[in-house]
């Protein structure tokens, strides 16, 4: 086992039309025959970006016009070890090529998992089938008509992927919420997950389940099938390490900054949480005191994005893209 992981660019490029270029490996390589995203190895002393345009220029013949940082995997295999640092590519010159006599394809991100791709690269997929936003609902009030009216609102201005919180309900109350939630949802294209036991999410038809830190920590594995989100809430180091244990499918990591509801309380910053994540093998959202005007820093810090209940249920004006432009990319 290599001590230094292997530090390895990688771009995630999209077209006009949303469909992400994969590539597959010479036969003869490590991982040879699988697909993968294009890109290579980091020279000493250069940057990971410097490294993502100079391998796209070699192995592509394109120029990266736009990108930003996507996320950071490492990654074991049994006689290397890795570290992915994958970014977004919204923007490029050029049409992409196989200089080096690669079959290239573009594909849907929600196609990708028809593919046969190397292990670390499984992260990657998850991310890129999440979107930059998550929303947290609030507890219900009594008026469980005007909170239904509320999410619609806002799944209508772009967002897709909600965590429903339904604690302080009585059972009947939040099953006749949850399930109409679920439904309202699915009608935007976006998906609840229900933060709660796994079993409810199931029996609601959620999408998945958010795990709290205190349901989380007791679990000794998935609670769910691939095919349902596992999500969970995590503040620490030992949080992250069980998420990673149990097989979860993403994170939310908190508090980034101070919030009016935890006045005091000691925050990360974007320092601690970009320390936390670089050794995390799934994608985290920033959680705390943070809103849609963050994104730049949460993606410089190796988050997926930022979740929110205030700055996302509560805010009047946008929230997310159109969502005919979440995937959306360039080329020129």
């Amino acid at each position: 086992m290599h001590a230094v992981p292997i530090h390895v660019a990688v771009a995630v490029i999209f077209d006009t039309r949303g469909r992400v270029l994969i590539t597959r490996r010479p036969h003869h390589a490590h991982q040879g025959g699988l697909w993968e995203f294009p890109g290579g190895k980091v020279e000493p002393g250069e940057s990971a970006r410097a490294a993502l345009g100079r391998e796209l220029a070699e192995e592509l013949g394109i120029e990266v016009q736009e990108a930003r940082p996507l996320i950071r995997v490492p990654h074991d295999y049994p006689d290397r070890r890795v570290m992915l640092d994958v970014w977004r590519v919204a923007a490029f010159h050029g049409a992409p090529e196989g200089r080096e006599g690669q079959p290239l394809d573009w594909v849907f991100p929600q196609d990708l998992g028809t593919r046969a791709f190397p292990a670390a690269d499984r992260p990657v997929l998850v991310a890129l089938r999440l979107p930059d936003r998550y929303l947290i609902t609030p507890e219900p009030g009594p008026d469980l008509g005007e909170f239904l009216d509320r999410l619609e609102q806002r799944l209508a201005l772009g967002l897709r992927l909600v965590q429903l919180r339904v604690r302080r309900l009585d059972p009947q109350d939040g099953e006749w919420l949850a399930a109409r939630a679920v439904a309202c949802c699915h009608r935007y294209g976006a998906q609840l997950l229900i933060n709660g036991a796994p079993c409810a999410a199931q029996a609601l038809g959620a999408d998945g389940v958010h795990l709290s830190a205190a349901r989380l920590m007791a679990l000794i594995q998935r609670p769910l099938p691939p095919d349902q989100w596992v999500a969970a809430s995590c503040h620490d180091a030992s949080e992250l390490a069980h998420a990673a244990r149990v097989g979860v499918d993403f994170a939310v990591l908190s508090p980034v900054a101070p919030t009016p509801s935890h006045p005091g309380m000691p925050v990360l910053g974007w320092d601690g949480f970009a320390r936390l994540t670089d050794a995390v093998p799934f994608p985290v959202y920033a959680l705390g005191g943070v809103a849609v005007g963050d994104l730049a820093d949460a993606f410089a810090s190796g988050a997926q994005g930022v979740a929110a209940i205030r700055a996302l249920w509560g805010a009047d004006g946008p929230v997310a893209p159109p969502a005919a432009d979440l995937n959306a990319g360039s080329a020129g």
